[in-house]
């Protein structure tokens, strides 16, 4: 099998790049990414000289580049997004042009070219936030935030293109993520990147928002089940139902790093700021047979620790000019 895998430089994109080439030798990966501040090519250094994978540097809101790519890949994986919610709040129209104009193109292209399946990665986010209970597949979009909306556009894009033109698409919703590769500006990235370097971790609000996350290894078997089992049209959930306060992932990690709470500064909340996500994943569960491996505590450790051995990289990012006027301008007091 032949994949292109849109955003293969970022965190997921990478991570899922990795599991598809060990876990099947006979695979192939075209890994298509913008490389914009987030896509690193320094997360796939090990698949330099790999005969079975190929870089292309490209936008996929290039119609040319993106049928010149699929006219003999078997399947896509779209990872390519803009994600980060507080940069969407900061430049919407970024997000809009990736997540829902890039979508589309890349649905075009598989209409025209006979691809045969489409797996497009999304979050939870655009259902908006619960109170109670859980979200499933059927529940309404209600996006709160720029990020979310522009994802439930290129979601809702892929059921128009699969009702009109039967292209062969399927949809996952998932909760947050977390593992190596993930970049620093992320909640549990940045949280450890800074008590790391001797600076407070950020906590907006009471730090008592909700959230689900999943390691980054059992987000690929998740998503390797629904490319190779999903049936097509349909949209899945992928979630460890493991519920979170952000401001208990936070005193998990001071207790895994020897810190105390004079490390946390409580800052402004985010604008919109979604209080609970929760999402129901049994028909994942039930109709592909799948589950999650690690529990958060371990992988949160195995996360630390690839952090702690991998020092270069994830400084080189936070030294950079555009992480740096990021911080400033998001964490003015820190």
């Amino acid at each position: 099998m032949k994949l292109l895998i849109t955003g293969g430089a970022g965190f997921m994109g990478s991570n899922f790049i990795h599991h598809i080439l060990e876990k099947y030798p006979d695979y192939s990966v075209i890994n298509l990414d913008k490389l914009t501040y987030s896509g690193n090519l320094d997360n796939l250094k090990d698949l330099e000289g790999n005969s079975r994978y190929r870089f292309v540097e490209g936008d996929i809101c290039d119609a040319t580049l993106i049928n010149s790519l699929t006219v003999d890949v078997d399947v896509i994986v779209n990872y390519a997004a803009e994600t980060h919610v507080d940069r969407s709040i900061l430049a919407p129209l970024d997000f809009v042009r990736t997540d829902v104009m890039g979508t589309q193109t890349l649905l075009e292209a598989v209409r025209k070219n006979k691809v045969k399946k489409m797996v497009q990665i999304s979050t939870d986010e655009v259902f908006g936030s619960i109170e109670d209970g859980k979200f499933t597949e059927e529940s309404p979009f209600e996006p709160n935030s720029p990020y979310a909306a522009s994802k439930a556009g290129g979601d809702l894009l892929c059921r128009a293109y699969h009702v009109t033109y039967d292209v062969p698409v399927i949809v996952t919703h998932s909760c947050n993520f977390f593992g190596p590769y993930h970049y620093p500006e992320k909640f549990i990235p940045l949280a450890i990147t800074n008590l790391l370097t001797g600076k407070k971790v950020p906590v907006y609000g009471d730090g008592n928002q909700v959230r689900e996350w999943i390691y980054t290894k059992d987000h690929c078997s998740a998503v390797d089940a629904t490319l190779h089992k999903g049936k097509i049209g349909e949209v899945y959930n992928i979630s460890t139902e493991d519920e979170r306060k952000n401001i208990d992932v936070i005193q998990l990690l001071l207790q895994i790093l020897g810190k105390d709470e004079s490390s946390i500064e409580y800052v402004t909340d985010r604008p919109g700021h979604d209080r609970r996500y929760a999402i129901d994943s049994s028909k994942l569960r039930n109709d592909l047979g799948w589950d999650p491996e690690y529990k958060f505590e371990d992988a949160l450790v195995k996360t630390v620790t690839w952090f702690q051995n991998n020092e270069s990289w994830w400084k080189k990012i936070i030294e950079t000019t555009d992480y740096q006027a990021y911080f400033k301008k998001q964490y003015p007091t820190l």
